[in-house]
């Protein structure tokens, strides 16, 4: 017996086309292995810019003071020049408003003691000069007189020496005049006049001897009045040259107080110029942290954040360590902007849709905080513009093309976990390294 429900639930009389749509199936896959995709390497970064001063810079205060007035609020637009906030001192040692002028009178008044030291560099100079003159003509004198003494005791003691031959002359007379008398071939009168012409040549000899002593006595005493007045001379030399050279280190330090004071009145114009704080290049003031009026800030405290509105921007992407050798200067990266829609096919970059081309410039050679390696991408000329309205600091993600392959390599190689094919970037072309 037959039911009809079996012709319904058993089908396997009826004709069906299942076995031609999958051998259709498996021949596209099949063909579909061959199709060609792009090897790449994802990253993650954020819009930074090129050049350190395009990037947002802190407004710090330069020197302590309480806040008296601002001139902007968050979110203001400002020029080059544009000021921004007001403070006042808070230091007691700047209070006084005449703090300039008071240093130049102190400045003054130590170049007028600077005049008189060097007036009496001057004056102690010509002292010098005079006792130096004083000295020499001394000096002269006494060996003038020195001179005098030894001519005088050349002649003395040349008489002396006649006196000497006179006196051994007279001695022999002496002696045979008494020889005679003793033997009375002369008369008493005669050997007493011989005695006393005896006498006399020795009281002549004993007054030139004398003469001689007391001339010697006075060239030593005149080589010693010469040496005494050098002493005396010398002691009034050092003593002024004291005096001078005390004077040259005062003025020395009266010219370094005065640099001292000049630098200071340097310092306190331009402390003054710091009272008004401003902006050092066009941007939009962001990250006000101070509010209202009489707040006080430190040396060199934030207060708030200056972003440039006119950025070159860059993209400041993060690599693996693990991705690095595959990352070349040269290379072209694949940007997808946080906030801009787009549609992405990784394998074929060209199908993308709401991407932006770019440049890798430069990759770092230290890692950073975060482990990764940091590498910068700038706009591809060659490419349609980055959006304009990206803002510093906007998330993005990257593709880094690598090499073109077959679909089923690229299964093949991430079934095996082997890396991406390497290449070089040479002269503009790509070069693979196996």
């Amino acid at each position: 017996m037959k039911y009809q429900s079996e012709d319904k639930i058993y089908l396997i009389q009826r004709k069906t086309n299942v076995k031609k749509w999958f051998w259709i199936s498996m021949a596209v896959l099949i063909l579909g292995l061959f199709l060609p995709w792009t090897q790449n390497i994802s990253l993650t970064g954020n819009v930074s810019s090129l050049y350190q001063e395009q990037r947002p810079q802190q407004l710090n205060s330069p020197i302590p003071g309480k806040i008296v007035k601002w001139f902007v609020k968050n979110g203001d637009f400002v020029k080059k020049g544009d000021t921004i906030l007001q403070i006042s001192e808070i230091k007691d040692e700047y209070f006084d408003p005449l703090l300039v002028e008071r240093t130049e009178q102190q400045m003054s008044a130590k170049k007028g003691v600077g005049d008189y030291y060097s007036a009496k560099v001057k004056t102690t100079n010509s002292q010098l000069n005079a006792l130096d003159s004083s000295l020499d003509l001394k000096i002269s004198q006494l060996k003038n007189k020195v001179g005098q003494l030894n001519n005088k005791l050349t002649a003395e003691e040349a008489e002396l020496m006649a006196v000497k031959n006179e006196l051994k002359l007279s001695e022999d007379q002496f002696n045979r005049q008494k020889k005679m008398y003793d033997e009375g071939l002369v008369s008493l009168t005669q050997f007493q006049q011989r005695s006393a012409s005896y006498q006399n040549t020795i009281a002549k000899k004993t007054s030139a001897e004398n003469k001689v002593a007391q001339t010697r006595q006075e060239i030593l005493n005149t080589q010693i009045e010469q040496n005494a007045a050098i002493q005396e001379y010398t002691e009034k030399i050092s003593k002024i040259e004291g005096d001078r050279y005390q004077a040259l280190g005062q003025i020395e330090g009266n010219s370094g107080e005065i640099a001292k004071l000049q630098n200071q009145i340097t310092n306190y114009k331009m402390r003054k110029g710091l009272y008004y704080i401003i902006a050092l290049q066009d941007g939009q003031v962001t990250q006000i942290n101070k509010a209202g009026i009489g707040e006080i800030l430190k040396d060199g405290e934030s207060i708030g954040m200056i972003v440039p509105t006119k950025v070159d921007y860059a993209v400041e992407f993060y690599i693996k360590p693990v991705d690095l050798p595959l990352i070349k200067e040269g290379q072209s990266v694949t940007c997808i902007f946080d906030g801009f829609p787009a549609i992405v096919f990784s394998g074929w970059p060209t199908s993308s849709y709401g991407t932006f081309k770019g440049k890798i410039i430069a990759v770092e050679s230290n890692i950073s905080a975060n482990g990764m390696f940091k590498a910068l991408v700038i706009q591809d000329k060659n490419d349609k513009s980055w959006p304009p309205k990206i803002m510093m600091g906007t998330g993005v993600q990257g593709i880094a093309i690598l090499n073109d392959v077959p679909i089923w390599y690229e299964i093949w190689r991430n079934i095996n976990g082997f890396p991406p094919d390497y290449y070089v970037v040479k002269n503009g072309k790509d070069e693979k390294k196996k």
